[in-house]
Parts: C-alpha cells; sequence; structure tokens
C-alpha cells in the first residue's frame, strides 16, 4: 500500500530534478536544489537511511525524471519456483534487477537470471508490471516499476555470484524469508497463479 509521505518525496525529487534539467536561472535552480534537500530529508526522517546519502543519489540522477525499471524471472520447475539467496540482507528473492540501457526487457531478464543463479533461461510472457510503490515493500527512494516474467528453464547449472550466494527451486508452501524490498509474498504468490493458468492476461499497477 502507498505511503503518502513516499509518495510526496519522490514527487518532489521528480519535481526538482526537472527543475534543474531545464532551467537556467540561477534564483530556480537555488529553489530546486532546496526542494532536492526537503525530498532528502522526508525520506531519512521515515526510513533507516541518511539525509546525505539520499541526496547524493538524488545528485547523480539528470535529465527528466521517469520511473525505474526492476525485471524479475519466474522460473518453475517441477511446481517450484527458482530463487536465489541476496549477499547484502541474508533473504531471497526472484533473479533480477535493475534494467540496464541496451537491453530490451526479455533481454535484461535472462541476464539477470544467467548472472545470478548459473541457469539459462527464455522469457516467453510478461506476467505482471507493478508500480512498485502501490505493493508492500519497504519504503525505497527510487519510484520504479517491477516487471515479472514467466521465464523457462533451457539448460545451465546452479551457481553463485557476486551478489548471490544461494540458488534453489522452491515450492510454494515452503519458501524462505524472502528480501521484501525485491519481492513479496503476494507477489510470489500470484506467480504460481499465474503458472496454473498460463491463460491469464498480464496484471498491471
Amino acid at each position: 500500500m502507498s505511503l503518502h509521505w513516499l509518495t510526496w518525496a519522490q514527487q518532489l525529487q521528480a519535481i526538482a530534478q526537472n527543475g534543474l534539467t531545464y532551467s537556467q536561472n540561477p534564483f530556480d535552480i537555488e529553489r530546486y536544489q532546496k526542494l532536492r534537500q526537503i525530498a532528502a530529508q522526508i525520506l531519512a526522517q521515515h526510513t533507516d537511511l541518511e539525509a546525505g546519502a539520499i541526496l547524493k543519489g538524488f545528485e547523480q540522477e539528470l535529465g527528466y525524471a521517469t520511473p525505474k525499471v526492476d525485471v524479475r524471472a519466474a522460473v518453475f520447475r517441477e511446481d517450484q519456483i527458482l530463487l536465489v539467496k541476496e549477499r547484502i540482507d541474508g533473504c531471497w528473492t526472484l533473479p533480477g534487477g535493475w534494467a540496464d540501457v541496451g537491453d530490451s526487457p526479455s533481454e535484461a531478464v535472462e541476464r539477470e537470471v544467467w548472472e545470478e543463479s548459473g541457469y539459462r533461461a527464455k522469457a516467453v510472457k510478461l506476467l505482471a508490471v507493478y508500480d512498485k510503490s502501490r505493493h508492500d515493500h519497504p519504503a525505497y527512494q527510487d519510484y520504479s516499476y517491477k516487471l515479472f516474467f514467466h521465464c523457462q528453464l533451457t539448460g545451465g547449472s546452479p551457481s553463485t555470484s557476486l551478489e548471490t550466494d544461494g540458488v534453489g527451486f522452491f515450492p510454494e508452501d515452503q519458501l524462505p524469508p524472502l528480501s521484501l524490498p525485491r519481492v513479496t509474498p503476494a507477489q510470489i504468490a500470484r506467480l504460481f497463479e499465474h503458472y496454473r493458468h498460463p491463460d491469464w492476461p498480464t496484471d498491471f499497477d
């Protein structure tokens, strides 16, 4: 569920970023910089993040502000779903991450599966496009969309990476602790429903 303070902070940051992109008036530039600082302070007040670190992240965002894109793969084998264990928090998630410039969405998710799990997979269907802020993820400074793809296993073998230190397939009723910034139990449950109903249309929002 969306938190009003988070939405407001993200919108303030977007207004500030757009203003700094197009404004040439030094007084307006100063106002937009102050607006960005306020957005960082709002986020810091409600999270464990420091305002300075948040502001530094904001300052690296250039050009017109748009949502970031996070791609996630739902890879099934014998009614179990592929999960990887994140080194950063010790919890499990679907293979995936930020889409890179130059990759199509399907290329991005297939690459993430390979890099994070050691398996090869082919994206065959877009199952869901979610606004992250409208689902039960912890608050985060970036506004993002999450794309969930059904991917068919084509080869490879389990292998860890710089970001992951565990790989496994899990049944729906025996999921390990999930990395909630990346995926929620409700999303995993919905992906299993899509797996059982391949004729369902794509979810959105």
